[in-house]
């Protein structure tokens, strides 16, 4: 046997590739980039569904707001990973949409809470409802239980990757 076989067999044996990666974490490379890939063009269309001008990136402020309440722009930035620059960018045109307002902080005088204004609640509840009843539509062959577990296993990933 050549030292090469013997190396694909120990790689074979490891689930190691030529390169030494992993093949789970391969394959979970893959379906995440497929996942994201998607995502990011259903993100575009659900923006569009709830503005025709609402810049896709700012759809996950909406739904953050739908299901936080109000918050801080700051408290903003740091979960969607923007400095303030980008995130005052985003919130004067969801503000400009009609989508948002700006209200004095009660806990602090200084500050501004963002909040949902009635319309960019029942425009974002409206797109939200639509979305799951897809989501729904798509998995009904699946358990409930597996619904779950994909959602507890992608809360776990979210809760990772943002340490």
């Amino acid at each position: 046997m050549h030292e090469d076989e013997k190396g694909d067999e120990r790689r074979a044996a490891t689930g190691l590739t030529p390169s030494g990666a992993d093949q789970e974490f391969l394959a979970l490379e893959r379906e995440l980039t497929v996942l994201l890939r998607r995502a990011r063009a259903s993100q575009g269309e659900m923006a569009r569904e709830v503005h025709p001008d609402l810049e896709s990136a700012a759809y996950g402020l909406l739904v953050r707001l739908d299901e936080c309440g109000a918050q801080r722009a700051t408290e903003l930035a740091a979960y969607v990973g923007v400095g303030k620059a980008t995130m005052s960018r985003q919130l004067r045109a969801l503000e400009e949409l009609g989508l948002i307002a700006r209200e004095p902080d009660p806990a602090d005088g200084r500050a501004w809470l963002v909040a949902l204004t009635d319309e960019g609640r029942l425009r974002v509840g409206t797109v939200r409802e639509a979305r799951r009843g897809r989501y729904v539509r798509q998995l009904a062959h699946w358990d409930r239980a597996e619904v779950a577990e994909l959602a507890r296993l992608l809360n776990q990933l979210n809760g990772v990757m943002e340490k």
